[in-house]
């Protein structure tokens, strides 16, 4: 074989082990299953160091009560495919589940649009997390719309914590319930902290509010 042809066919040889590493690869990631970018993605601060007192905070006395544990969190029956969890206010200084319940059907909706609440001392419970009608059902949710991403209601468990964070940040006794639900959610599930969104880092919103404590709620979930 003289110089000529030896090139020619290291040339074709090495053409034709790339195309197979591209084949190869394609065919590798052919079955992934990539989320998509968020539409809309806000900082995720905890906002100033500084804050007024809530409605709960100011009242002295109250206890940590977190009625009950995760053995009650688990659904009786098939379960979804949970993939993300989303985090709310619910931008009023007082509230329940039940509450929450009738305002929702009060606006067309079928019921309550959250799975889990938990309470600030008005209306719930300081730090008490309560379990939604969908939960046991585990229907989606109805409680992140977000155009062309119905994944969010679909595959996203969503958990409202009582007050306005705008104004001021969750108690103590509801920041812990919040690491607590989330971190058993995030282990039965296997949903990572990339997962885990602020309503309003998947759309223009002020919910869960400019002082709502990201950064602690996620230095609790190791």
């Amino acid at each position: 074989m003289n110089r000529r042809d030896f090139l020619k066919k290291l040339v074709t040889g090495a053409a034709g082990a790339s195309a197979g590493l591209v084949l190869a690869g394609c065919n590798r990631g052919a079955g992934l299953v990539r989320d998509p970018a968020p539409p809309y993605f806000g900082p995720r601060t905890g906002g100033p160091k500084a804050y007024a007192a809530g409605p709960s905070q100011a009242r002295s006395g109250s206890r940590v009560a977190v009625a009950r544990g995760p053995s009650a969190w688990i659904p009786p029956g098939a379960e979804r495919n949970w993939r993300y969890i989303i985090l709310h206010h619910s931008a009023t200084d007082r509230g329940s589940a039940i509450e929450f319940d009738r305002m929702h059907r009060n606006h067309g909706w079928d019921e309550l649009g959250y799975h889990f609440v938990i309470g600030n001392g008005a209306g719930a419970g300081n730090g008490v997390i309560e379990i939604g009608s969908r939960w046991p059902k585990q229907k989606h949710g109805a409680h992140c719309k977000v155009a062309g991403h119905p994944e969010y209601n679909d595959v996203g468990i969503g958990v409202c914590l009582v007050g306005n964070f705008d104004h001021y940040r969750p108690t103590e006794a509801q920041i812990e319930s919040c690491a607590r639900v989330v971190r058993f959610l995030q282990q039965r599930y296997g949903i990572p902290r990339s997962r885990i969104y602020g309503h309003g880092q998947l759309k223009p919103t002020h919910c869960p509010g400019r002082l709502f404590p990201y950064d602690e709620i996620f230095r609790r979930l190791a």
